[in-house]
């Protein structure tokens, strides 16, 4: 499902325009995304939650030559299923 796909099924869930629906959908990732960049947690309950992880330095080896590179530090964005998401898929 892409982003236009999911825009019609929420309009259509909630009974509002596209347009309306798609405005309500940029707006929570854009919340989301600020909230995680400040290093929040934005927790959804029966959904799941979105934070930011550190990941600590490691050393990796290039593919090419096979040789040793270091990996620096860095914090990404992570997604924890909820308990109710997770039984839905099974």
């Amino acid at each position: 499902m892409n982003k236009e796909e999911l825009v019609a099924e929420i309009a259509k869930g909630a009974k509002v325009s596209k347009k309306d629906a798609a405005s309500v959908l940029a707006a929570t990732i854009e919340t989301i995304e600020k909230a995680v960049k400040k290093g929040d947690k934005v927790t959804l309950v029966g959904f799941g939650t979105f934070e930011a992880r550190k990941r600590a330095a490691r050393t990796g080896r290039n593919p090419q030559t096979g040789k040793e590179i270091k990996i620096a530090a860095k914090t990404v964005p992570a997604f924890s299923a909820g308990k109710k998401f997770k039984e839905l898929v099974k």
